[in-house]
């Protein structure tokens, strides 16, 4: 996953996501928080630049304290295939596997993508 910080590349980014709405809404405001200055030490990550398959949002790895902590660990994802999600949860370094997270997506089929990868981990899912 690539970690884009270029104002350029965040600005494209927002304005392909509102062409998407309302799907796009969980990661857009963030995109666009992360655009304008940053205050809360998100990062926005896609598989590839730029045509992305999916587009993540989440606070800076160093600033998650507490692995146990479900709101700290929250996710965004808006994803264009579920193939994309699928590889996303099953193995990047970008959704860690030790730590206990909330993912928030408004697209038909995540909770089903989630709970697929889960059972074959041997995970529960809540």
């Amino acid at each position: 996953m690539l970690i884009l910080k270029c104002p350029a590349q965040l600005q494209l980014l927002e304005e392909t996501l509102r062409k998407s709405l309302p799907t796009t809404l969980p990661v857009l405001g963030t995109v666009m928080t992360v655009a304008r200055g940053n205050p809360a030490s998100h990062e926005v990550l896609v598989d590839s630049w730029p045509y992305f398959g999916i587009v993540l949002t989440r606070l800076r790895p160093e600033d998650h304290r507490d692995p146990r902590d479900y709101y700290t660990n929250q996710l965004s994802v808006f994803y264009r295939d579920k193939g994309a999600l699928q590889a996303l949860l099953e193995g990047t370094e970008a959704v860690t596997q030790g730590r206990a997270f909330q993912i928030l997506g408004m697209q038909d089929g995540l909770d089903e993508a989630v709970q697929e990868v889960a059972s074959a981990r041997g995970l529960k899912v809540e």
